[in-house]
C-alpha cells in the first residue's frame, strides 16, 4: 500500500509542477474545506474552465481517518451565472483509517465531485459547496458520500 501512496504523491507533484505550462484563470488557491472531510484545500487552475482540486483532510466517521483526494474538475460559468460556475469532475482518494483494534486500513476510491463555486470579482477569494459520491474499490467495494463547503485565498 505504501507504493500506491508514493505513486499518488508523485503524481500530485507532477500535476502541480506541470501546471505552469497552462494559462491560469486565478492562479493557486489555498484554504479550508469543512464537512466530510474537514481540512486543507488547494485549487490550481489548469485553464479558464478546468482545475485540479486537492485536499488533505480528516474524516470524522466511526473511528476517524486521514484522507487525501485529487479531483480534475470542469467549470461551466454560463449554466448558473459567470461568478457562480457549476463544476463536475473525476478524481481519486486515499483514506487511511483507524479500525479501532490497533490496526490501520488504507482505502482507495474514485470520486465524482459536483459543486458550485462563487468567484469574487474584486477579491482573490472563492467559496464552494460540493457533494461527492465516492466508490471505494480497495480493499473492498463500497459506496459513500462526501459533502463539504469551503473557501480559498488565491495567490
Amino acid at each position: 500500500m505504501k507504493k500506491i501512496l508514493y505513486i499518488f504523491v508523485l503524481l500530485l507533484l507532477f500535476c502541480f509542477v506541470n501546471n505552469q505550462a497552462f494559462a491560469q484563470r486565478q492562479g493557486v488557491g489555498l484554504g479550508v474545506i469543512l464537512g466530510e472531510p474537514t481540512g486543507l484545500s488547494l485549487k490550481s487552475w489548469m485553464s479558464t474552465s478546468t482545475a485540479l482540486n486537492l485536499a488533505a483532510a480528516w474524516s470524522f466517521e466511526k473511528y476517524g481517518a486521514f484522507q487525501v483526494h485529487l479531483d480534475y474538475v470542469f467549470h461551466h460559468p454560463r449554466l448558473v451565472e459567470p461568478n457562480l460556475p457549476f463544476y463536475y469532475g473525476l478524481g481519486g482518494r486515499i483514506k487511511l483509517k483507524d479500525t479501532g483494534n490497533d490496526e490501520n486500513e488504507a482505502r482507495l476510491g474514485v470520486r465524482l465531485p459536483l459543486g458550485l463555486v462563487y468567484l469574487f470579482r474584486e477579491a482573490p477569494l472563492d467559496f464552494f459547496v460540493e457533494i461527492v459520491p465516492v466508490l471505494d474499490v480497495a480493499p473492498d467495494t463500497s459506496v459513500n458520500l462526501n459533502a463539504a463547503l469551503g473557501m480559498r485565498f488565491y495567490f
